[in-house]
């Protein structure tokens, strides 16, 4: 509390000439005594800390203000305080976009998701892991924790408001349409989107909000470069990929003026046997042995279709706002997809008791090594880029898969022939819907 002398009531010296009484001198000489030290405590640099200090004022060259945990769904800037001054609030803010989203932890969370199995339409077969049969649901009370702030609930609400009159395309592999899947299940509490387009496989499709004008899409194309692909809907092949290391799928780039937000990732089919061409001419392969054809191994493409990528999106004139999400891990053990691998537990690692494969880990470099380059041409020439990095937040949920309940009942009496597990994929709900916390966070916060 701070007090100002202007606040004192006069004090006249002359009276005392005139009062001969002498209580009233004593008393007289009593106020004197106290106005003088009242004078004093109000000039010496003596100040008492208020009962609710300003979070803004402790904020030192190394101090970072957390706010208060709140798991209840809220919008994607932390709320704004009416009885603080606008920079405050401001400080408040910035220190909040300044935090790693992508560093944390999960904790439990009683609230559960948004939706279930039976309450989403777009839950496709191999997702459904609890009408299949899966015996557990605590993987569903789990919320990704950033270390340094919080990071809010998705908002379907406040998200389809943003997206009015908007378009927004998914685009990639199976997991880039799992994660549409979990957005469209948790936009339906809001609004049910009506599907406008879908092709002869339902692997790309399209779909409407009428109440927003927001279109909403997911773009198949695995290797998001030209590819000749000779597998059936069960990953079954009867040839090698033919891959172009020097020219883009034309089925999302000939669409990317449509889009005012785009998604993008790949990575894991880039590990599958293939033909590597440039200028239409044979220049090697990868795990293509008899072919007589020269190793040039799933990174040096990777790093070619990434280079070419982004080089699209910052020469672009229509400049879209791109989210480029990482790499995610699988987690089979003792072995494969195809040579009996399978993930059946129940519960989320804790940091330091798993890394990424080395597989993964060169995956994971070129991404971060190829984005940051792009960051930079991009900033030169209007381009947005921004990382969703969701490969280290993923590796800690090897409970999150559906496994041997991508089926129906696989244990059920009669059933006969080898299990297959689906470590790779995401149950729904489950783990993933996490990942529209991070894409809203990112996008609203600028």
């Amino acid at each position: 509390m701070k007090f100002d002398s202007k606040n004192n009531p006069p004090f006249s010296f002359s009276s005392l000439s005139h009062k001969h009484n002498h209580v009233f001198v004593k008393f007289a000489v009593l106020s004197l005594l106290l106005g003088l030290g009242f004078r004093l405590f109000v000039y010496n640099p003596i100040q008492f800390p208020s009962e609710t200090p300003d979070p803004s004022s402790l904020l030192g060259e190394n101090v970072t203000f957390q706010p208060p945990a709140d798991t209840s769904p809220v919008s994607g800037d932390l709320p704004v305080d009416e009885s603080l001054p606008a920079s405050e609030n401001l400080t408040s803010r910035n220190v909040t976009e300044k935090c790693d989203i992508f560093t944390g932890q999960w904790v439990p969370d009683s609230s559960g998701p948004y939706y279930t199995s039976e309450t989403c339409q777009y839950v496709e077969t191999h997702q459904n892991c609890m009408k299949n049969g899966r015996p557990d649901s605590g993987y569903i009370y789990w919320r990704w924790k950033p270390s340094d702030c919080e990071l809010p609930k998705f908002d379907p609400q406040r998200f389809l408001d943003f997206m009015r009159n908007k378009s927004f395309a998914f685009i990639g592999d199976s997991i880039s349409r799992n994660h549409v899947q979990s957005l469209l299940c948790t936009l339906s509490q809001v609004e049910e989107a009506v599907q406008v387009y879908h092709d002869k496989e339902y692997r790309s499709r399209r779909w409407h909000f009428p109440s927003y004008n927001f279109t909403l899409s997911v773009i198949w194309t695995p290797f998001l470069l030209k590819a000749a692909i000779f597998e059936d809907i069960y990953g079954v092949s009867s040839g090698e990929i033919q891959l172009h290391l020097d020219k883009l799928d034309t089925q999302w780039t000939e669409q990317y003026t449509n889009f005012d937000y785009v998604i993008i990732a790949g990575g894991k089919w880039f590990l599958k046997t293939a033909i590597y061409y440039e200028n239409n001419t044979i220049k090697g392969c990868h795990y293509c042995p008899g072919k007589n054809l020269t190793e040039l191994g799933f990174d040096h493409a990777y790093r070619k279709a990434l280079q070419l990528i982004f080089n699209f999106f910052t020469s672009s004139n229509h400049k879209a706002h791109v989210l480029f999400r990482t790499t995610t891990p699988d987690h089979f053990e003792n072995g494969e997809w195809f040579s009996g691998g399978y993930c059946n537990r129940t519960g989320p690692f804790k940091e330091g008791e798993v890394n990424l494969t080395a597989v993964d880990t060169t995956l994971r470099n070129v991404e971060l090594e190829e984005f940051e380059k792009a960051v930079e041409i991009g900033s030169t020439k209007g381009a947005t880029l921004k990382l969703i990095d969701t490969t280290h937040l993923s590796l800690l949920r090897p409970d999150g898969h559906p496994g041997v309940y991508r089926e129906f009942q696989p244990f059920a009496k009669g059933k006969h022939g080898k299990l297959q597990n689906d470590c790779l994929h995401w149950c729904l709900p489950g783990p993933i819907d996490s990942w529209n916390d991070l894409v809203m966070q990112t996008l609203f916060s600028g």
